[in-house]
């Protein structure tokens, strides 16, 4: 990274085990991108006046590589609420990761315009958790996390619904980046 991680923290009182948290994260980040050249997090929890069940913290980091500027917001009203705050760092550091790998691969032509999706069977699903997983032809599992279905269609997803996939290897190995359902026959036998 070219710049040090800018960190602002409004509402949130200044950890060093957080702040360290996030530098790690940040630059592991570069493993999936090695063009960073900026990133910037803001750690929020609302005022006092917004709280009724303890502070639900807010992330939103913004990163810059060449060409490109990828804004991940983690904001409690759109997202399951973070009642922890690292657990809401860890989260917006899995989105950025992701987007930053659909955009490198977009900038090196490896998403082909044409190219099509694997289907697959949503086999199980913890929605309480946000994640479940796929079951495709071959009898593999992968494991998706809500905020990789596309528009915002998790909360439709049922075990059986068919789906199109894009995987990638995530740290605990195959994962899908982004799953779509299937709009015909979403729900087989």
């Amino acid at each position: 990274m070219q710049k040090p991680v800018q960190l602002t923290w409004h509402h949130v009182h200044p950890s060093e085990e957080v702040a360290e948290r996030v530098r790690l994260k940040a630059a592991q980040l570069e493993r999936f991108h090695p063009r960073i050249t900026g990133c910037a997090v803001a750690l929020e929890a609302p005022g006092h006046h917004h709280r009724s069940a303890g502070p639900q913290y807010r992330v939103r980091i913004e990163l810059s590589v060449p060409g490109a500027r990828i804004v991940v917001g983690r904001d409690p009203t759109e997202t399951r609420a973070h009642a922890d705050l690292v657990a809401a760092v860890n989260a917006a550091f899995r989105e950025a990761r992701r987007r930053l790998q659909d955009h490198a691969r977009i900038v090196d032509r490896r998403v082909k315009a044409h190219a099509s999706a694997e289907q697959a069977v949503v086999a199980r699903l913890f929605p309480a958790n946000g994640y479940g997983f796929l079951r495709t032809p071959d009898g593999r599992e992968i494991y998706f996390h809500e905020h990789s279905v596309l528009r915002r269609a998790f909360g439709r997803l049922r075990v059986g619904s068919r789906v199109r996939f894009a995987e990638e290897e995530g740290e605990e190995g195959p994962q899908a980046s982004t799953v779509a359902p299937v709009r015909t026959g979403a729900h087989p036998a």
